[in-house]
């Protein structure tokens, strides 16, 4: 049985919620404000989180951004509000959809169903091979060896983690935090403009305009993405 978070201040929109998703199968536990929702969401094993962005204490946004920096599980946003700059800024913390309420239950099941199915989809073509294959680049993950166009070129340790994070996160926007938590974590004293230097050298090596990127894109004030 699949276990979902829901993390939702109105307690009859999540009882609602709750049910809807019980009758389909699904574990749910919920959480009314962000300060809780975000503990659990952190510190227990979900499947998915459907998270309410207006919240008592930590916002929406803040709890996206903190558990998209460690788990890789779907998280759809809901909000009342129908503005663009908050789609484009919760899709651009890595959450995977945006619901506007008020919303049909029946809507709700049906793209908990779909991510976790396109979630499964991906984890299982990702154990069936050791070898990534996209826009021409080869990344070996056992060798740690990357070919672009059936050329092998050198990678450094760091490139290579970089190079395969990103790749592994398709469409996904990542901050620069992100990022270097990630890849470099504890053990340098760089600070994150370290991550903009590897993201330079990445285009040269993978990249045929690298002054022009088509894979690997910088999305201004949020950080970069792979484009698949």
């Amino acid at each position: 049985m699949k276990k979902i978070l829901l993390i939702e201040d109105d307690v009859s929109i999540a009882e609602l919620q709750r049910d809807y998703l019980e009758i389909n199968d699904f574990s749910v536990n919920i959480q009314h404000t962000g300060d809780a929702g975000l503990q659990q969401a952190l510190q227990e094993n979900n499947d998915l989180i459907i998270l309410d962005i207006m919240l008592p204490g930590v916002n929406g946004f803040e709890i996206c951004k903190q558990i998209r920096a460690v788990k890789d599980i779907p998280i759809l946003l809901v909000s009342a509000k129908n503005e663009d700059i908050d789609k484009i800024r919760g899709l651009g913390l890595g959450a995977d959809d945006y619901i506007t309420k008020p919303f049909s239950p029946n809507e709700l099941v049906a793209r908990v169903k779909a991510h976790l199915a396109r979630y499964e989809r991906l984890a299982g073509s990702q154990a069936k091979t050791n070898t990534v294959f996209v826009h021409g680049i080869s990344i070996d993950k056992s060798a740690r060896k990357v070919h672009v166009n059936g050329e092998e070129i050198p990678f450094t340790t760091k490139e290579f983690d970089l190079l395969l994070f990103l790749v592994m996160h398709p469409n996904q926007v990542l901050s620069k935090e992100q990022l270097y938590e990630r890849i470099w974590g504890m053990e340098s004293a760089a600070d994150v403009s370290t991550v903009t230097v590897h993201i330079r050298k990445l285009r040269e090596k993978i990249e045929r305009e690298p002054a022009h990127p088509k894979f690997l894109e910088t999305v201004w004030g949020a950080g970069y993405r792979f484009n698949v």
